[in-house]
């Protein structure tokens, strides 16, 4: 498989996934205000790079690979702009806007359903991490474990919500003018994991049941 992933391309990846990582031990330093302790700083980039690095890299080779599936090309670029971006909005006012670049597809006449399948393939990848997540998370809830789980949980469920709205360049967009059905099966799923992820006693409520 490495083989398919060119030099500059694994770079762009890599790249983009210790800038994430960066963004989000900012932004939770941020938030919570107070001096930041090195070991809780390089705790955290350690989460963000288990969680949303991950979460961000595998939604983006699930996208390449599925058009390669079809007989295109696909490569990842990394868009510094968006990269320092995300870095100084996560510096200046606690909040990851991260948009780090994209997978762009080489072939003429892709076809309606071919296009839809390969943007579905970014976040039905998220919501699969989500739900392994969720697993970790219930194997120890209040342990570091736990702690990984929950937030892995909530990132892909978020990274799946946010791609499948069906505006501008995101990735519902075009799942939803292939296929409406498989896009509300996708966006209702999302946006319910969402829930559950961020809304106070609910993640509680789910766990007392299982």
């Amino acid at each position: 498989m490495l083989e398919r992933i060119p030099r500059r391309e694994r770079i762009d990846l890599v790249i983009a996934w210790l800038a994430i990582a960066v963004a989000f031990t900012i932004a939770r330093f941020n938030l919570l205000g107070g001096g930041v302790q090195p070991v809780s700083a390089l705790l955290v980039f350690l989460i963000s790079l288990l969680t949303v690095g991950v979460g961000f890299v595998l939604h983006e080779l699930a996208h390449k690979f599925t058009a390669m599936h079809f007989g295109y090309w696909a490569e990842f670029r990394k868009d510094n702009q968006m990269l320092l971006m995300a870095v100084v909005l996560a510096a200046l006012a606690g909040v990851v806007f991260a948009a780090p670049g994209a997978t762009v597809i080489y072939g003429d006449r892709i076809g309606r359903r071919e296009n839809g399948l390969i943007s579905a393939a970014g976040p039905s990848t998220s919501l699969v991490l989500s739900l392994a997540f969720l697993g970790i998370y219930f194997l120890g809830p209040l342990s570091l474990i736990g702690a990984i789980g929950i937030a892995g949980f909530q990132i892909n469920a978020m990274i799946a919500a946010f791609n499948m709205l069906p505006i501008s360049v995101l990735d519902g967009r075009k799942v939803l003018a292939w296929n409406v059905a498989v896009f509300a099966v996708l966006i209702v799923a999302a946006f319910a994991l969402t829930y559950v992820a961020l809304v106070p006693g609910v993640l509680g409520q789910l766990s007392s049941i299982l």
